[in-house]
């Protein structure tokens, strides 16, 4: 019956103002391999806080610019600290269907330069934040779910409170943006699970103009 359920849900759902969810919109198969050809350039690594916590969620980078934390903050660079080379280009079709999830949220002529990858393992989260180390926020930042199915909480103009919870399935993208694009947010726990081919584990690749 889940899958009868799930073949009812619409395709395209605005959640609330400037935030859409785009249900399977992404070949997840192709994107994949993708990301695992830019992982194999800019390895997968676990960057550490300002104040030297190690972060559990380990990340990379494709674009012209990738998102970074240490000692002098979070930031965007144009090079990979670890190797000191620029960080892999965004594929032609990750940066298609990222523009295409775009305009179906309203957002039209959006082209990201920087995508981050986060990789979550069974116990891990995302706790809740602002993407706030962008420089133009009137372009939204773009998800794309692979892997084991997760909950993205979206809070608000708050940290705390009470979140509207969003699932996230292999394929699924995300738009948040507009009166939305400084909510705070977050990704429950990840629960185990598997998902062909990316075992117990779900990405997230999040586009956006840095």
């Amino acid at each position: 019956m889940a899958d009868l359920f799930d073949s009812l849900r619409p395709r395209r759902e605005v959640i609330t103002e400037g935030v859409t969810l785009l249900r399977g919109f992404a070949d997840s198969a192709q994107a994949f391999v993708l990301m695992q050809q830019i992982a194999a350039e800019a390895p997968f690594r676990n960057q550490r806080t300002p104040g030297g916590h190690v972060i559990r969620v380990a990340t990379t980078n494709a674009g012209d610019l990738g998102w970074t934390s240490g000692p002098s903050g979070y930031r965007y660079r144009p090079d990979d600290p670890e190797t000191g080379q620029p960080w892999p280009a965004i594929p032609d079709a990750l940066m298609d269907v990222a523009t295409r999830a775009a305009e179906a949220g309203g957002f039209d002529g959006y082209r990201p330069n920087a995508c981050l990858i986060n990789r979550y393992e069974p116990g891990l989260k995302l706790g809740s934040h602002q993407d706030k180390n962008e420089r133009d926020f009137r372009w939204p930042v773009v998800t794309l779910s692979l892997g084991v199915p997760a909950t993205f909480q979206l809070f608000g103009s708050a940290r705390g409170g009470t979140p509207v919870n969003i699932g996230l399935e292999d394929g699924d993208m995300l738009v948040m943006g507009g009166a939305a694009r400084m909510a705070y947010h977050g990704v429950k726990t990840l629960k185990e699970g598997q998902h062909p081919p990316t075992g117990n584990k779900r990405y997230s690749l999040t586009f956006r103009v840095a």
